[in-house]
Formats: structure tokens, sequence, C-alpha cells
């Protein structure tokens, strides 16, 4: 499901029930839209692109290609140029949607990941093509995806995200001055996030730099906008509700069992990884696969998928760096400074009384908790938005995936978790869905509001997103689709 899971492979002899092979991998009969989403997650890791750029690559990418599908379709309309490069049905052949559809491809992922290029040339030169191939005549597909794929990364240099550095130094850098409250050696205002002192693999140790408090500003493709469904507040200290919810996350510290760490680290999906986005995309090939997609399915699917995962990223960072909410990690410190608690103490260690300063989740000890607010979770968030588009293009909520553990295949205590193999099964994208946000309580990493109230605003996302991909499909205006009625 992702490269993180094929490296895992490696090291502990992963059994991956959904396929016999390392799913991130091409295989030889997928379509060109297969072919490059494996490319593209496979750069995402390699480049370690965190969740938020992940995401809009993903919608950018196979927006690229749906772009340069639709003038081969006797319906459908492009996002930017709706009709205007409609091609004669002489012309809607397999082969040169093909065609135009991975040139498509190669202009936007050589953009966003330009050290990647030599990989991606690899694919043009497999499938046939030649990547030096920079022709715009609109009368022949290498035109038509130059063309598609060139407006549209070139709309998306200024979408708000920064990919080129252009409004503050640096790729995807932040550009709107935030500065947390708290710093790594004080607690000033428990309920806002702070910044950690964490190991920086090396001996020494780093102070985390908030990851991109400006992606409210990332233009989105669905939402009216990045604040739309932003959720009402999350529990303040000192009420009732907030002390509730950190004495949980320490009841569930101190009784986790295999299934619950397994469950928190396979859906981690943290550095060196698809991302959780990216995750979704990998369940997205597998449904492809299952049911036989042709060209002209996959690209409508991956299209809606990759736009819900961006929108979502957006919505959801727009809501944590709007209430700016601490973490768990920040919460339980301070609720318990000095007192002694039950909780997860390390790898191999099960539980053990500590002081509540010591108290440390359920991740690496290197990775701690990830460097921007709690509220909401981007991984509740990206499920629940990827599971409502699998739901609503399949016409069903059947999903039947399954992936086995095994002994001792734990990331955070390797050898030791789980004790005896551990198969993980989802009936549902819901349910795969919901797995994937209440680990992030397993980890410590979310608490239960977070969660909860993140899956709302995905499936809400989700089925906005369906709708508006609906009406291109359809060939409707393009310029009018965020004029409907919300859900």
């Amino acid at each position: 499901m992702k490269v993180r899971i094929r490296e895992r492979v490696k090291r502990a002899l992963v059994v991956l029930a959904l396929v016999g092979m390392a799913p991130s991998l091409a295989s030889a009969a997928d379509n060109v839209v297969l072919q490059w989403n494996a490319a593209l997650l496979d750069a995402i890791s390699a480049t370690r692109m965190a969740p938020t750029p992940a995401s809009r690559a993903l919608a950018i990418v196979n927006t690229a290609m749906y772009d340069a599908w639709a003038p081969y379709d006797d319906r459908a309309v492009a996002t930017l140029l709706g009709a205007h490069l409609r091609q004669p049905p002489r012309e809607r052949s397999l082969a040169n949607k093909q065609q135009a559809m991975s040139f498509a491809a190669y202009r936007a992922l050589t953009d966003l990941f330009p050290s990647q290029t030599a990989q991606f040339d690899a694919v043009m030169m497999q499938l046939g093509y030649d990547p030096t191939d920079t022709s715009l005549d609109r009368h022949t597909p290498t035109g038509v995806g130059n063309i598609a794929g060139g407006l549209l990364v070139a709309a998306r240099h200024h979408d708000g995200s920064n990919q080129l550095g252009d409004l503050n130094p640096g790729a995807y850098s932040d550009y709107t001055g935030y500065v947390p409250v708290n710093g790594p050696d004080a607690i000033v205002d428990p309920n806002r996030w702070q910044q950690l002192r964490v190991p920086d693999g090396a001996g020494g140790f780093v102070v985390q730099k908030p990851l991109t408090p400006h992606w409210k500003n990332v233009e989105p493709f669905a939402l009216k906008s990045s604040s739309q469904f932003r959720p009402g507040p999350p529990a303040l200290y000192p009420s009732d509700s907030y002390r509730v919810q950190v004495e949980e996350i320490v009841t569930i510290s101190a009784t986790l069992d295999d299934r619950q760490k397994v469950i928190a680290d396979y859906w981690a999906d943290g550095p060196r990884s698809t991302t959780p986005p990216g995750h979704w995309c990998e369940f997205g090939r597998w449904i492809s696969r299952r049911d036989g997609h042709s060209l002209d399915q996959d690209v409508k699917l991956f299209f809606a998928l990759g736009n819900a995962v961006m929108d979502a990223g957006i919505a959801v960072w727009e809501a944590k760096y709007y209430y700016d909410y601490s973490r768990p990690v920040t919460g339980v410190r301070f609720f318990y400074n000095d007192q002694l608690i039950s909780a997860w103490g390390g790898p191999g260690q099960g539980a053990r009384t500590m002081l509540g300063q010591e108290w440390h989740p359920y991740q690496k000890l290197n990775e701690v908790t990830p460097p921007f607010p709690e509220y909401v979770s981007g991984h509740s968030g990206f499920s629940a938005a990827s599971a409502e588009i699998l739901k609503s293009f399949t016409g069903s909520d059947v999903f039947g995936v399954s992936v086995t553990i095994p002994a001792g295949g734990s990331a955070i205590e390797p050898g030791l978790t789980p004790s005896q193999p551990v198969t993980l099964y989802w009936a549902t994208f819901s349910e795969a869905a919901d797995e994937a946000g209440v680990s992030r309580r397993y980890g410590g990493i979310h608490w239960k509001d977070g969660d909860l109230v993140s899956r709302e605003m995905g499936r809400r996302i989700g089925a906005q997103v369906w709708k508006v991909a609906n009406r291109y499909f359809k060939g409707k205006s393009p310029k009018d689709h965020k004029d409907h009625k919300d859900d």
C-alpha cells in the first residue's frame, strides 16, 4: 500500500494479503494512470515530501492527465480549457489518449519533482515516448498533453502553495509570519501548539519547524473557501472536557495491545513514506485492479481522488492553524507534570510508572509527534474524503482488503511487536478510514475530538469534490462549479 510497507517487506517479510507484490510497484498490465501514479508515489517517498504538498501533487498530476484525456471524450471538459482542445472522433483512440496523458503527467511530474526527472524519463521511454518532445501542436496527442500539463503547472505556480519559493525563500515555506506561542522549553499556554526539540538522528537535537502554516491560502478544487467546513473549537484547559481527553489518551497508552500497536504503526505514514494521501492512492490502484477498470474509468477516479485529498489538506490545515491547538504530548506532560502516571514506557517496556512530563506517544523515539497543531486530524480528513470518493465511484462501500504484519514486524518496536502475526481487515472503505483515524489516538498523536470531527469534515469534502468532478465529466462549465449549494 505504500513504499514504507515495501521497506518493511525487506526487513521483516511482511505478508500483504491484498496483493502478491509490493503494491506501490507498477505492473506491466497497469494502464498509464496507474503507472504514472506509481511514479508519483515513488517520487513523494524519495523526496520525503510532506503530506500537504504531497496531496497537492496528487491533485496536479491526476488533473493534468484528466485535462489531457478530456479532449478525447465526447462529453467531458477540462478544468482550464473546457472543450477548446476537443479532438475529432477519428482521433479518439486509446493510443492517443495514453500518449496525451503521459506527456501531461510527465510535464507535471518534472515540474513538481525536478530531482526525479531521470526516473520519469525512464517511464516515458518504457512507454515508447520521447520526453524531449515539447511540441505544442494541438492536433497531436503529444501537443495536447504538453499544453494541458504545461498550462496546469503554470497556473498552480501561483496557487498560494509557494512551490517556487517566490513568496518566501524555500519551496512550500511559510509566508504568513506564523510564530508558535510555546517554544520547546516552556509552555506559555497549554491550549496552544508547542514546538518540540527532537532527535536529529545524528546524536543531536533540532527544534521542529511548523509545517505549511500558509496552506489555507492554497487554491482548492471544490471548496468555496478553505474555512468552509471549519468545525467548532476544541476542549480548552481547564475544562472538564479537557481533563477527560487527557485521561483518555493516558489510559490508551497504558493499555495498548498488539493489535492497537500494529494499527498505530501501519497507518503512521511518516517520513520516507507516500504519506496518508498517497496511502489512499494505493488503495485506489488496488480497486482499479480488483474491478478491472478501463483507462477512461481510472482517469476519472484518480482525478476525483487526487482533488479530494488536496481539498482535505487545505481545509484541515486551515483549521489546524486557526485553532493552533496543543497535541497530547504537550497536554499530558502539562496536565500531569510531577504526577505519577502509568503509560507506555518505550520499546519493549510495556506500561510502567513515570512522571507525567516523561510521557511519550507510541511513536519512534526520534519522531515524537508531527510539527504542526493537532486540531483537526490530517489522517482522519484525508482518509474520510478518500473513502467517500471510492464509495461514490464504485457505488458501494465494499472494500475487502487485508494486510498481515508478521511477529516482530513493528517499526516502533522491531523484533518485539506484535508477538504473533496480526491481520488488519477492512470490509468497507469506511472501516479503513475510521481505523486510520483511530490509529492516531492509539499512537498518542491526536485527541478523540480531533479525530472524529475531522472524519465528518472529510466526508463532506469528499462528497463536494465528487459533485464538482461529475460536473466536469458531464461537460458542465468549469467556471460555475463553486456556485452549487452545500450538501
